[in-house]
């Protein structure tokens, strides 16, 4: 099938594409994601702009830990 393009001019209704979204603990990916940029595997780098949804509290200790880290 040929991929169409469509002109959006705000005077139509947008159609939305809802993105599958999955729920996990972080238990269940991290070492996954500590083995694959360890491991420099090329399929992480597909995924590098993608944003992730987190916590406001896991946010606040990510954000802090980064900055007492004198290599992050």
């Amino acid at each position: 099938m040929r991929p169409r393009l469509r002109l959006f001019t705000g005077e139509d209704t947008l159609e939305t594409v809802e993105t599958e979204h999955v729920s996990v603990p972080l238990e269940e990916i991290a070492n996954l994601l500590v083995d694959a940029a360890q491991s420099d595997r090329t399929w992480l780098m597909d995924f590098r702009d993608d944003e992730v949804k987190l916590s406001a509290d896991l946010y606040e200790v990510l954000s802090a830990y980064s900055h007492l880290r004198p290599s992050a």
